[in-house]
């Protein structure tokens, strides 16, 4: 194995997961013919030597590149290019939450799907879908009570309202967009506990998310959401500030008019 051929292979850098930017190189590698179909990759020793990263690392990575059908695993063979990669799949890059222009795209995409799925679910839901979001805000309140960060009470709220929607194609797509996007802004609520008051606000948002759905207002379901993921975004760079800040301050710095152009 020529090692040499992983031209972008190098110590990882930058502020984004490590498996994230890991498997982003090494997609480029696949799809720029390094690595040919049906080829093995290197070993997880020999690409964790290489990326200066743990073997952990090298594991995430490969289950990333796994879920978007480039690779294959064969027990006792190694990973392998696939030999038929899946071209009409969607793919969606890791996003690197330190820009704050990303970030901003970030929030557009996830509000043009999870608001659009909140309204839906005002619509649609029946008394049994309510009950089941209520009991998973309730999970959440309870977690929040005696300090626990609560996110995995928090994914399985907005998972019952996407079920609510009762339209498959926004159920497969918010699952592939909790593994790839949404959980990347959700699990930065693991540090909410560090801020006094922070966790109880996150709670009265989703709140007003329940109340909107069981009011059967869509209006006030896609108000009340964007707002939640607009607060998520401010959160998110609160959590990553190197100085503290009180809850207080946060206010979201991304409007619904995205700039892209970095010089703005």
């Amino acid at each position: 194995m020529n090692l040499n051929r992983l031209s972008r292979a190098r110590k990882l850098k930058r502020s984004q997961s490590f498996a994230g930017e890991m498997a982003e190189i090494l997609r480029d590698e696949i799809e720029r013919g390094v690595f040919r179909p049906g080829e093995r990759l290197p070993t997880e020793h020999v690409l964790a030597e290489t990326f200066g990263v743990s073997r952990a690392v090298v594991r995430e990575a490969i289950s990333v590149l796994k879920s978007d059908g480039l690779v294959e695993s064969f027990q006792g063979r190694g990973i392998f290019v696939s030999e038929t990669p899946p071209e009409a799949a969607f793919r969606l890059r890791q996003p690197n939450l330190d820009d704050k222009v990303e970030l901003a795209l970030i929030l557009e995409f996830l509000i043009a799907n999870e608001v659009a799925a909140t309204s839906l679910a005002a619509e649609r839901c029946t008394d049994f879908d309510l009950a089941k979001i209520c009991r998973a805000l309730e999970a959440m309140a309870r977690a929040v009570a005696i300090g626990e960060p609560g996110v995995d009470e928090d994914v399985a709220f907005h998972a019952e309202i996407i079920a609510a929607t009762r339209n498959p194609f926004i159920i497969a797509f918010s699952n592939f967009l909790e593994h790839r996007v949404r959980n990347l802004i959700r699990t930065a609520r693991t540090n909410t506990a560090r801020f006094r008051g922070l966790a109880e606000r996150v709670q009265a948002e989703h709140q007003a998310i329940y109340d909107a759905i069981a009011a059967r207002d869509p209006a006030a379901a896609r108000a009340a959401a964007e707002t939640h993921l607009r607060n998520a975004a401010a959160r998110l760079q609160l959590y990553r500030s190197p100085d503290p800040v009180e809850p207080s301050q946060i206010t979201p710095e991304v409007s619904s008019s995205v700039e892209v152009d970095r010089g703005a």
